[in-house]
């Protein structure tokens, strides 16, 4: 297989981020250290030079401290051994024939990531559903936006999202549900703030947490649980009995629309029958429907609130319905607009990354099958949908599945009943990962082999974000080691298979070129997804690409910003077809046992199961331990302690969390963050506890209610560890790594006293350089562990009620060196050189902590959050942490104004 070598990089590299689907540009500078200097791109239309958090510290987690670096193979003892790329590739390819060969090619799956990109995601496809034969080719973007993908095609007749980010800045109305945008989509969040200040657009946040998106709103629905098809049927009963509907644009572009309507007013025939499934007021929800159908120019946003769900496609056609009936789709600054969660999830949809769908948009009817099929020259074309990510893990579980690819993924953590899939996977007669990461969870399930696949920084190819925007992300960092692009190695294989003809691409701009071409094959405008103006592209024009928004056709190279105000569905008779909603429901009930519904979900400046976010220090000083948020009401039922911790269960696993209390909670509902695993905690992988009822359309699991019972938790002692990697802490410890500068640190809880802790600190730091401050009536032990006038090593323990802080200790182990007259200081916790304690880091981006904070608004009534940023640049950057310093202010009895 040809391979040309990458074009030399200009200094600074225009490249995208790969968290979140708002698919950020960025300017990446190599900083001859293996790092990098990251900047916002001021001239990506996406965020216009802004970064959030998690974007700013990416030049911090491009190390290769944690990488796999050349291809492992398992060994009969279970260790891992150093293998050639011919050894490797021979082996992987070799199974999968020995395995097709025996139990059909159904019998094997590919398992991928809205991480990958678009023509890693197209070759992976084309092998798999072309080539192979089978259509077991799902992704974790199945976990993250299946449920839109099924609700747009639907009801829009295609998986197209309307309109763009524009629309967000010239909205007079921004409706939020089931987002907690102001973390997990910052930029975003930011451009609606400025909208806000500067237009006097009006705020709508529909969620049953109040969060931080909530803080900056002028109307907060916290309606319950699985309710939201509910309100938005009740909406569109509203909108039929005032006469607000758009009958001119329902009657030319709509088809169902009277059964739709009679299907909701049995659901939702008035407010009273709203109020009673939403629990909201009567006087709530008339305000937001008066508000609603009253502003013309109204965007409806969503994320995994909607999607994470057993009825999400619903709740997306119940949105999509109100838009259509009114005719607020497709126009400048009205329609309904789907917030993906990851960088590529878009990208993975166009390519045929769901096991139900084909690549270029197209789906599974006979026609498509044998388009698909011509255009490749496919030998073994799959005939039907594959199975969709819960069922593909339950396939492995009873042995349907032989053999797994897994790509650029941690399903161990992130799916449902995340211990059994991982007890499964251990289970397989071939077991792949490709990844970058060392360690994670699925690996720790034992694959056969582990392919080192390329990191951020590295990877050369495109993404499409929310807005159907495509980004060129480049790679501005060799390629270490011997890592490899994923195409090279899915390419590598197909070739060994014996499809080296259909798989011989020089780099990424030829398998992009193809997939273009197949987007325009036997089109003429009948599929939303074209961007034949790109299937000629040279090589030179692919690495000069442009952000630019799809449908980009031949002879139009600009794109296409809005769809449908026109109609033009991408339908047999191009009309939208409104459809029936089941009877609002969650997918399970509480009960005795299980009292409470468990949600889940990201925090601010962590991303997916952290191994990325993990290694920056910044990130992990938010929110540095895995937390369940509680309602102080259900806190004192269960007898449970702020800053306590609890035990939270379901009936398919277990974990013990930090517990915060959180009046922004509901009554009845825990939260827990996702990002936690075995790899950086002892007993925090949520996924362990979710339950894996899917929605019958998409497939994709209801994440945010799962029945859960919770409990406290004690524990003798508190303390933390700096360095000492290899310090095991006693049996029964709870622990979470934490990044710090200049190393790893863990925080943890144990039964143990300060003299069984001790005594482990004597066998493992010996004598040399150990200082150590006892206080056996008070349960208190310290050390600390100095080497060449350096910190090396530092273990604080304390009593439960008296856990020590580590905040000045961090200080010394990133600084230089410790004279003899500090020493006292730093066993005491107090800072060597003077500098004030920041406390916990509520501004990321700048590392700006709440004491600062604090003490800024202190120094008069009249300061401002705007004061804030002047003085400390807190607030300035993604905005993302605007609503917690407003928080602070109103806590200090300062007027801060909104």
């Amino acid at each position: 297989m040809r391979h040309d070598a990458p074009l030399a990089a200009a200094a600074a590299t225009r490249t995208t981020c790969p968290y979140c689907g708002v698919g950020c540009g960025v300017l990446a500078t190599p900083d001859g250290k293996g790092g990098a200097t990251i900047a916002g791109d001021p001239d990506h239309p996406a965020n216009r030079g802004r970064l959030c958090s998690k974007g700013s510290a990416l030049g911090e987690t491009v190390g290769l401290g944690t990488r796999v670096l050349h291809p492992l193979k398992r060994s009969a003892r279970g260790a891992y051994d150093r293998v050639s790329w011919d050894e490797a590739l021979d082996a992987l390819a070799g199974g999968l024939k020995a395995i097709i060969e025996r139990d059909g090619p159904e019998a094997v799956a590919f398992y991928l990531s809205g991480q990958l990109l678009t023509e890693d995601y197209y070759v992976a496809n084309k092998l798999m559903k072309g080539f192979i034969g089978s259509p077991h080719v799902d992704t974790n973007s199945r976990l993250c936006m299946a449920s839109t993908v099924a609700g747009h095609r639907r009801v829009l007749g295609s998986d197209t999202v309307p309109g763009n980010y524009e629309d967000l800045d010239s909205a007079d109305l921004i409706v939020l549900v089931g987002s907690n945008t102001a973390w997990c989509h910052p930029i975003l969040f930011r451009r609606i703030q400025q909208n806000r200040a500067e237009r006097g657009a009006k705020v709508v946040v529909i969620d049953p947490r109040v969060t931080a998106t909530a803080e900056d709103a002028d109307l907060v629905l916290p309606l319950k649980p699985g309710s939201d098809s509910s309100l938005f049927a009740g909406l569109l009963v509203h909108l039929a009995d005032a006469g607000l509907l758009d009958r001119s644009y329902v009657e030319q572009h709509v088809a169902g629309f009277e059964a739709a309507l009679a299907n909701a007013r049995e659901i939702a025939p008035d407010v009273a029958a709203v109020a009673s499934p939403t629990g909201l007021s009567e006087a709530d929800i008339a305000a937001f429907y008066a508000l609603w159908a009253g502003t013309p120019a109204v965007v409806t946003a969503w994320s995994q609130g909607v999607n994470q769900s057993a009825q999400g496609t619903d709740k997306v056609a119940a949105i999509l319905h109100c838009h259509l009936a009114t005719g607020r789709i497709g126009l400048p600054g009205a329609g309904p607009f789907s917030l993906t969660g990851q960088p590529n999830a878009m990208g993975g949809r166009e390519v045929g990354g769901l096991a139900n769908m084909l690549a270029a948009h197209m789906g599974y009817s006979p026609a498509e099958i044998d388009r698909v099929r011509r255009f490749w020259g496919a030998p073994r074309m799959a005939q039907a949908e594959g199975l969709k990510a819960v069922a593909m893990m339950d396939a492995v579980a009873d042995g349907r599945l032989k053999a797994l690819w897994v790509m650029a993924t941690n399903p161990a953590v992130s799916l449902p009943r995340a211990d059994a899939v991982q007890a499964a996977l251990r289970g397989l007669d071939l077991f792949v990962v490709s990844e970058n990461v060392l360690s994670n969870d699925t690996l720790a399930a034992g694959p056969h082999y582990i392919l080192p696949a390329a990191a951020w920084g590295e990877k050369d190819g495109t993404v499409t974000n929310s807005e159907r925007r495509i980004s060129r992300q480049r790679g501005f960092l060799p390629l270490p080691g011997e890592v490899k692009p994923d195409w090279w190695i899915i390419c590598e294989v197909a070739e060994r298979l014996g499809f080296e003809g259909a798989f011989d691409y020089a780099g990424p701009h030829e398998i992009y070129a193809e997939h273009a071409a197949l987007s325009a094959f036997e089109n003429g405008g009948s599929r939303d997804f074209d961007i034949s103006a790109h299937a000629d592209l040279t090589r030179r024009a692919y690495d000069g690409l442009v952000p630019v928004q799809w449908p980009v056709p031949a002879g139009q190279p600009e794109g296409t910003a809005r769809l449908f105000a026109e109609g033009g569905f991408f339908t047999a008779d191009r009309k939208a077809k409104m459809q029936p909603l089941a009877v609002p429901a969650l997918a399970a009930a509480t009960s005795d046992v299980f009292p409470l519904l468990l949600n889940t979900g990201r925090v601010r400046d962590h991303w997916h199961t952290m191994t990325r976010t993990g290694l920056s220090p910044r990130l992990s000083a938010h929110v540095a331990e895995p937390t369940v948020l509680v309602h102080p009401d259900d806190a004192e039922w269960f007898a449970l302690v702020d800053k306590g911790f609890a035990r939270i269960e379901t009936a398919h696993g277990a974990v013990v969390l930090k517990v915060a209390l959180d009046p922004g909670a509901q009554k009845g509902s825990l939260f827990a963050p996702i990002h936690w695993s075995a790899e950086n905690a002892s007993d925090a992988r949520i996924g362990a506890t979710v339950q894996p009822l899917v929605d019958p359309f998409s497939g994709q699991p209801e994440m945010k209610a799962t029945p859960a019972a919770i409990a406290p938790v004690s524990f003798r002692s508190r303390g933390f560890l700096l360095g000492a990697e290899d310090f095991a802490l006693p049996e029964g410890s709870w622990w979470t790594r934490v990044a710090v500068e200049s190393g790893q640190g863990r925080l943890f809880a144990t039964q143990a006293d300060a003299a069984e802790i001790m005594q482990l600190a004597h066998a493992v730091f010996g004598p040399e350089g150990l200082l150590e401050m006892v206080d056996a009536e008070r349960g208190l032990y310290r050390c600390a562990v100095i080497r060449d006038g350096r910190l090396t090593a530092a273990l604080f323990l304390g009593p439960d009620h008296d856990a020590p802080v580590w905040d000045a200790v961090k200080l010394a182990f990133a600084g230089g060196e410790v004279d003899s007259g500090q020493r006292l200081a730093l066993l005491s916790g107090r800072s060597l050189d003077g500098a004030t304690d920041q406390g916990p880091t509520v501004c990321a981006c700048f590392g700006v902590g709440l004491n600062a904070i604090r003490a800024a608004f202190a120094e008069g009534a009249t300061i401002t959050v705007e004061d804030i940023g002047r003085k400390l640049k807190a607030g300035t950057n993604c905005g993302s942490c605007l609503p917690e310093i407003r928080r602070i202010g109103v806590q200090q009895r300062v007027e801060v104004p909104a």
